[in-house]
C-alpha cells in the first residue's frame, strides 16, 4: 500500500501562507473561511494547506491550531517548530533517511518514488517535493528544541516517608519553661528562720 505524504497543490504558496500565519492572529478554529477571509488565500488549491497543516501538527484533527502552531508564530522557536512540524508530517521519508532534509533535490525525489510507489514524472511526487523545498527554507533543523524540566511527581512512598519524619520530629519536641521567682526575706537575725524559708522552697518549687 502506497504511504501517504502530505502535500500542497499548490507549492509555491505555502511559504506565503506560513508568513501570513506569523502576523495575523492565532483563531480559535483554522477554517477555510480564516484562510480565504482573514489570510487572503482564496482559491481551491491553497485549501489543502488545512489539510497539510493537519499531517504535521500545526493543526489538530478538527482544525484547532496546536501549541506548534503557537511556537511557529513565536520569533524565536518559529524556525525549529517548522523543523519539527516537517518530521511529524514527513515520518515516512525520516524513517528510511533520518537525515532527508540534507539530500539534494533529486535524491529527496528518489526517497518520495521509494515511499509513494509513483513514478519519477508524477505531478504528485513533484509536489510533494515541492511542498517540503519550500517549506524547509523556514526550517532550522540543526537547533535542538528547548527541553522543559519537569518536577518529578512524588510517589506514595515518598508521602509516607515525609509523614514519618513529620512525626519523629514532632516526638523529639520538647517544651521548656523558664521562670523567675522574687523572694522577699524577712529582715531577722535568727538562722533558723532562713534555714526553714529555703528548705520549704527546695521542697515545694525546686524538686516539684
Amino acid at each position: 500500500m502506497a504511504t501517504e505524504i502530505p502535500y500542497m497543490t499548490a507549492p509555491g504558496s505555502i511559504v506565503k501562507i506560513l508568513e501570513k500565519i506569523k502576523d495575523a492572529q492565532t483563531p480559535e478554529s483554522f477554517s477555510q473561511d480564516f484562510l480565504k477571509t482573514k489570510l487572503g488565500f482564496n482559491g481551491g488549491n491553497y485549501m489543502s494547506f488545512i489539510s497539510w497543516a493537519k499531517k504535521t501538527g500545526l493543526l489538530s484533527g478538527d482544525g484547532v491550531p496546536t501549541q506548534l502552531y503557537k511556537q511557529f508564530r513565536n520569533p524565536t522557536t518559529s524556525a525549529i517548530s517548522m523543523a519539527t512540524a516537517l518530521k511529524n508530517g514527513y515520518k515516512e521519508l525520516y524513517s528510511r533517511n533520518e537525515y532527508c532534509h540534507a539530500l539534494d533535490r533529486k535524491a529527496f525525489k528518489g526517497l518520495v518514488m521509494e515511499a509513494t510507489g509513483d513514478a519519477h514524472d508524477s505531478s504528485k511526487v513533484e509536489m510533494i517535493v515541492s511542498t517540503f523545498f519550500n517549506a524547509k527554507g523556514l526550517a532550522d533543523f540543526e537547533t535542538a528544541p528547548p527541553k522543559h524540566k519537569e518536577k518529578p511527581a512524588e510517589t506514595k512512598a515518598d508521602s509516607e516517608n515525609l509523614m514519618q519524619k513529620d512525626k519523629a520530629n514532632n516526638n523529639t519536641l520538647s517544651l521548656g519553661l523558664n521562670y523567675t521567682i522574687n523572694l522577699v526575706l524577712p529582715k531577722t537575725d535568727d538562722p533558723a528562720i532562713y534555714n526553714a524559708i529555703f528548705k520549704s522552697l527546695k521542697e515545694n518549687l525546686l524538686n516539684g
